[in-house]
């Protein structure tokens, strides 16, 4: 009878308290067995297994009783990756069909990130304020219609706030509508090898073909981090202030969790409550993905949990030694001697089919080039005693980097096959380049003059695939 009761007791303790720790039910489960059946101290002259007996059967039972529900699990799936091997250590439903919510401003901020690297937008940059974007519903800085915001306000309010307003303002500054830079987050998606990945607006708002998956999303963040490292730091922001008013990030990993730099929350009915984390320790980076956690906490325990156990699968000596390999592999097909004085490198990948300035930022991230290419260390003035020659410059057109060279050598294919015109005859060079500590494959067509690099950019833009053309002009001493 005492253990029926009893039961009854801390099943009601497990109904209010599903979402807390065993640990916490089990504590609230002592109280009530104390309060309401057990005499003051009888409960301690109980012989220790026969207490342990009335505490554990009826927890155990309270959370066989209530299970997560078919909408909750539908919403699921999690995935955690191994950002330089690209190993998977954790995975469920992660090709499953999911709703991103905001983590639709990843992409967003990746294709600002775009415009930024290529000169065509600064920091500074005012993006004016439709009447559309002002209408969009919270979580908004209530942007009114006239006005107008910068870039650099624009990328803080995305990441901390998570301004659906804002993602509207970006998106018509980029594209003219929202529909359209709908269109072309789709495209660079699909660029980017996230092929089951559909955006139809800017925000993540409710939108029944607006669908990803974890695996996709594991992706971007990979890929946003390797292709703008010089803004990928925005990410770790934990508060911004407008207009007097100051807006904490979602994310609480970055202040909860060690090593955490970025990146995103998302959330929407649909979706249940969805996080891409980044995380650093000892040499080791993970990619985490979790979608359609019961409630921020909820999920933010889920991945920490999943982390906790990849990290443990990973070594740092196993990275080190995949690192070590790939840069031996480097070194021994340089040439013997390396030029004294180092070129500025080309721009970035990009997606326009144009050939936009050289960049400005870069600190270290050095080029190292195969098959005698020359090296460069990226951001290095030139040498003042390079000149242009008079005769007509070369061109050539960049179609992506890759982690694996067998992709690399896919996309060369595959460009090929789209610009057969412009490039069916023409070798594609992959070049090992690294970015941090990250090693990829590079792939550029060579030898064409500016209309055949305009043209076949064009053709693989059309197609949505990624292309820039890149003027190399023809150097000599003098």
């Amino acid at each position: 009878m005492i253990v029926a009761i009893c039961g009854r007791l801390v099943i009601t303790s497990g109904v209010m308290l599903m979402q807390r720790s065993v640990a916490t039910v089990s504590a609230q489960a002592t109280r009530l067995c104390r309060r309401f059946v057990f005499p003051a101290g009888s409960l301690t002259g109980l012989p220790r297994a026969m207490a342990v007996f009335l505490l554990l059967v009826p927890l155990v039972a309270s959370v066989v009783t209530f299970p997560a529900t078919p909408a909750q699990a539908a919403k699921y799936a999690a995935i955690v990756i191994e950002e330089s091997s690209g190993r998977v250590l954790f995975a469920r439903n992660a090709d499953k069909a999911r709703y991103p919510a905001s983590l639709t401003k990843i992409m967003t901020l990746y294709l600002l990130f775009e415009e930024l690297e290529s000169g065509r937008m600064s920091m500074q940059t005012k993006m004016p304020v439709s009447r559309v974007a002002a209408a969009r519903s919270p979580s908004k800085l209530y942007l009114k219609a006239g006005q107008s915001i910068t870039v650099k306000q624009a990328i803080y309010a995305l990441i901390t706030k998570s301004a659906n307003d804002v993602a509207t303002v970006i998106g018509e500054a980029l594209s003219g509508t929202e529909r359209e830079f709908g269109k072309r987050m789709t495209r660079k998606a699909r660029a980017l090898g996230m092929a089951k990945t559909t955006f139809r607006n800017a925000s993540g708002l409710p939108h029944s073909k607006q669908r990803t998956t974890a695996r996709d999303m594991a992706r971007l963040a990979i890929a946003i981090r390797r292709d703008f490292p010089q803004y990928f730091g925005f990410f770790k922001t934990k508060s911004f202030r407008w207009r007097g008013k100051r807006f904490g990030n979602h994310n609480k990993l970055l202040s909860n969790y060690s090593g955490t730099d970025g990146i995103k929350t998302g959330y929407i009915d649909a979706s249940g409550f969805n996080l891409v984390a980044t995380v650093e320790r000892r040499g080791v980076r993970l990619i985490g993905v979790v979608f359609g956690g019961r409630s921020g906490k909820t999920r933010d325990a889920h991945m920490v949990e999943i982390l906790d156990k990849s990290f443990k699968r990973v070594k740092p000596g196993d990275i080190r030694a995949q690192l070590a390999t790939a840069s031996a592999s480097v070194v021994t097909a340089l040439p013997k001697s390396l030029p004294k004085s180092l070129p500025v490198p080309p721009p970035s990948p990009g997606t326009l089919p144009v050939s936009p300035p050289p960049r400005r930022t870069g600190k270290g991230s050095i080029d190292l080039a195969l098959a005698g290419e020359p090296s460069y260390l990226e951001g290095a003035p030139p040498s003042p005693d390079l000149k242009r020659s008079v005769g007509p410059s070369k061109w050539s057109v960049q179609v992506g980097s890759f982690a694996k060279r067998a992709n690399a050598h896919k996309a060369a294919a595959q460009a090929r096959r789209v610009a057969v015109t412009v490039l069916g005859s023409t070798p594609a060079r992959l070049t090992m380049v690294t970015r941090g500590n990250i090693p990829l494959w590079r792939v550029r067509f060579h030898n064409l003059d500016e209309t055949q690099a305009r043209s076949a950019c064009a053709v693989l833009f059309a197609k949505g695939r990624p292309c820039v053309a890149i003027e190399e002009p023809a150097r000599r001493a003098g």
